[in-house]
C-alpha cells in the first residue's frame, strides 16, 4: 500500500510595499527640509503684548469739580472737555487784572503827557533838567506797570482756561476717579486717556536678534482673535535688555553670576489702522518676524 505524505503549505506573508514606504519617507524629508528652510527665515515669540500711550489727566489749578462730562471706557476726541472746575474765582481774578491794566494804562498816558509838556518847558528854560528827568522816569515806571498788568491779565486768562480740562489726544477714558463736587489740587490724577494708536512690544531672546533689523516685515496674531493675521513691521530695537532697565537690575559683580539668555524689547508697529478688533494695552500677541 502506497503511503501518501500530506504536506501542508506554509502561509505566504505579505510583502512590504517598499515603494510606498520610500515615497512616504521622501515626503517627510521634503517637508522637514521645507520647514527647516522656512524656520531659518523667521523669528517668533509669545512673550509679546499690545502697548499704547496712557496719558494721565490732572488739574493744573485747584478748585471744586463742577461737572464730569465723560464715563469710564468712553471714547473721546482730541480737545473734548472732560471735567469742568468751578471758574467763578478765576473769573473774578481776571476781572481784577483787567481793571488794574486799565488803571495802569491811564496812569501811563498821563505820565507820558507830563513828560512831553516838561520837555517843552525845558526847551524854553522854564523848568530845570532835574524836573524833566523825573518826568521821563515817571513815564517809564508807568509803562513798566502797564506791561506787568498785561502779564497779570494773561496769567489770569490762562488760569481760567485751565478750569476746562480737555483731552490731549483721541482715545478711551480709563481709571476715572473724578467725582462731582470733589475739591482737587494741581497734579491730582483724575483719569487717564489710552490713545487710539497701538503697537506691539515683543521681548525676543538676544540669540534671535542676529539677523533682525528695523523695517523687516512682521505678521502678528492676536490671542483674542484667532485665525487673523495683521501686517506690521519692526520700528526699532531697544538699546538695552529688559533686565538692564528693571527697577532692581542684577549686580553681576557680587559673585553669584549665572548666565541667562536675556530678552530685548522690540517695538513693532502696524502697517495700517486696525479695524474691527479691540486692541488694548496688555493683550497677548504672537509676532513672527520675516528676516528676508
Amino acid at each position: 500500500m502506497t503511503e501518501t505524505n500530506n504536506v501542508i503549505p506554509k502561509p505566504r506573508g505579505k510583502r512590504p510595499h517598499w515603494g510606498l514606504l520610500a515615497g512616504a519617507a521622501a515626503v517627510l524629508a521634503a517637508a522637514g527640509t521645507a520647514y527647516w528652510i522656512y524656520s531659518r527665515g523667521i523669528e517668533t515669540t509669545d512673550d509679546a503684548t499690545i502697548d499704547a500711550h496712557a496719558l494721565p489727566i490732572s488739574s493744573q489749578v485747584p478748585g471744586q469739580i463742577l461737572a464730569v462730562l465723560v464715563d469710564d471706557n468712553q471714547h473721546v476726541e482730541k480737545g473734548a472737555v472732560l471735567v469742568r472746575i468751578d471758574p467763578k474765582d478765576y473769573q473774578v481774578r481776571l476781572d481784577q487784572a483787567r481793571a488794574e491794566l486799565d488803571a495802569a494804562r491811564a496812569e501811563a498816558t498821563r505820565a507820558a503827557a507830563d513828560a512831553a509838556r516838561t520837555k517843552q518847558l525845558l526847551d524854553s528854560d522854564d523848568v530845570s533838567r532835574q524836573v524833566y528827568d523825573k518826568a521821563v522816569a515817571d513815564a517809564g515806571v508807568m509803562k513798566a506797570r502797564v506791561e506787568l498788568a498785561e502779564k497779570k491779565v494773561a496769567a489770569a486768562q490762562l488760569d481760567l482756561s485751565y478750569t476746562a480740562i480737555t483731552a490731549p489726544e483721541a482715545g478711551k477714558v480709563t481709571k476715572k476717579s473724578a467725582e462731582l463736587r470733589a475739591f482737587v489740587q494741581p497734579g491730582q490724577a483724575l483719569m487717564a486717556i489710552v490713545t487710539d494708536e497701538v503697537w506691539v512690544v515683543a521681548n525676543f531672546k538676544e540669540t534671535q536678534l542676529t539677523r533682525m533689523r528695523p523695517g523687516q516685515k512682521v505678521t502678528v496674531e492676536v490671542d483674542a482673535f484667532p485665525g487673523r493675521e495683521l501686517k506690521a513691521h519692526i520700528d526699532s530695537i531697544q538699546s538695552g535688555t529688559g533686565a538692564r532697565f528693571s527697577l532692581l537690575p542684577a549686580e553681576n559683580a557680587t559673585g553669584n553670576f549665572v548666565k541667562v539668555v536675556q530678552r530685548v524689547p522690540v517695538k513693532i508697529v502696524f502697517d495700517e489702522p486696525v479695524e474691527g478688533m479691540m486692541l488694548v494695552p496688555g493683550m497677548s500677541v504672537v509676532p513672527t518676524v520675516h528676516l528676508r
